[in-house]
């Protein structure tokens, strides 16, 4: 008679199985705000009542899940302008179209090519024909040597 072995398995016990437990491992180990709300709510609902919670702790406490949230909101700011940033160099030569505003305050689209990238005050803007056009405003991008469709 001979073994026969499961095949939901492959060496080293990549299964299924393991692989999403060591997902829900790996995501259960961070804490994030919600986390922290939830151990201070606890610690208020579990606090001996002849010593409340000092105002000096209390303060400290939420100044630092105060500045938790703004380093993380910050971190995902950053994260954002570095990959919005990555992709704008290869603005540089593409011809683009962008909507403004003519003298009578009708809406116009302007076309040209971008020669330039800057930042200012956390926006991007591209510089064509003398212009600085916020990045957000761009409505349409295609190689210079080609004709707008």
């Amino acid at each position: 008679m001979s073994n026969v072995t499961g095949t939901n398995n492959v060496w080293p016990y990549y299964s299924k199985t393991n692989i999403d437990n060591g997902a829900a491992k790996a995501k259960s180990n961070n804490l994030g705000k919600d986390d922290f709300l939830k151990i201070l709510i606890t610690q208020l609902k579990n606090q001996d009542p002849s010593k409340p919670l000092e105002d000096k702790e209390f303060i400290a406490q939420m100044a630092q899940f105060t500045s938790v949230e703004q380093l993380t909101n910050m971190a995902n700011e950053m994260k954002m302008l570095r990959q919005s940033f990555s992709l704008s160099p290869e603005l540089i030569g593409k011809s683009v179209n962008w909507e403004t505003m003519d003298t009578d305050g009708k809406k116009v689209t302007k076309s040209g090519i971008v020669e330039a990238l800057s930042i200012k005050e956390g926006l991007q803007y591209a510089h064509i024909q003398g212009e600085e056009i916020p990045i957000d405003r761009l409505t349409k991008i295609w190689n210079a040597e080609g004709v707008a469709p």
